[in-house]
């Protein structure tokens, strides 16, 4: 099936604080979330925030306004969140993917530097510094943290993002794209620190990691509750760790 042209990016007007915007937020991201935006009436949503249709209406316009505002709103949150600071890597500590796995006997001839802007695995990153690896993981937690404080928004986007064609179509891209930007930003500063298999095609790296934070989160919250965040964080790092080349073991 031909995709065709994206639609154009519904206008995302800056969002207006107030307490009646919040309630409606609120109560259309649980409903929509649950049952998708097709499924989801303005007088439910009215209802369901305790207002009248035609508040909905002076303070969004239109439902498919409410929706692109909605997806904005979330996305501001998470956006937030990844981009956050990571703690700084204490005196002596070492990515614990990377710690060893560089020269583990003793073989590496100490005379041959480590190439120009990369970062020999086995050796620390410098104290007061962030280790972008460490930093990744970082981000990748606090993306879990996100999905388990918006379920509904995690499931919306899941629901939505893929759906051809689609009223947001425009609007996901926009999004998306801010969302990989970001991603691509902690990729970009892994490569610069860490040797890295150049063959992996970037964009896909980057998607990967983006498709599977919500994925594995909103996984874990529906079926695996039991499986923790840390797990979930460490099956999505392994894609990174992957990326990370590491020495060859010695012959013999």
């Amino acid at each position: 099936m031909s995709i065709g042209t994206p639609e154009p990016a519904k206008a995302l007007r800056p969002a207006r604080t107030g307490a009646t915007r919040q309630k409606i937020f609120d109560a259309s991201m649980e409903l929509i979330g649950e049952r998708g935006a097709a499924g989801v009436t303005v007088d439910e949503i009215a209802a369901a925030s305790g207002v009248s249709k035609g508040t909905v209406y002076y303070n969004f316009g239109s439902k498919s306004e409410l929706i692109a505002q909605l997806l904005r709103h979330g996305v501001d949150i998470l956006k937030a969140r990844l981009e956050g600071p990571a703690p700084a890597v204490p005196a002596g500590a070492q990515d614990p993917g990377t710690a060893g796995t560089q020269d583990p006997a003793g073989t590496q001839d100490p005379a041959q530097p480590v190439p120009a802007g990369t970062q020999d695995p086995a050796q620390p990153v410098p104290s007061g510094t962030q280790d972008p690896l460490l930093a990744m993981e970082w981000m990748i937690g606090a993306a879990m943290d996100f999905m388990s404080d918006y379920p509904s928004f995690a499931r919306l986007w899941v629901s939505e993002n893929w759906r051809i064609p689609s009223e947001w179509q425009g609007t996901f891209a926009v999004l998306r794209g801010e969302l990989l930007a970001v991603i691509g930003a902690a990729v970009e500063n892994v490569a610069k620190t860490y040797p890295v298999d150049t063959t992996v095609s970037r964009g896909s790296l980057e998607t990967a990691i983006f498709g599977a934070c919500f994925v594995v989160g909103l996984d874990r919250q529906t079926y695996n509750p039991e499986r923790t965040r840390d797990q979930s964080v460490a099956a999505i790092m392994a894609i990174m760790r992957g990326y990370v080349l590491k020495a060859p073991a010695p012959a013999g």
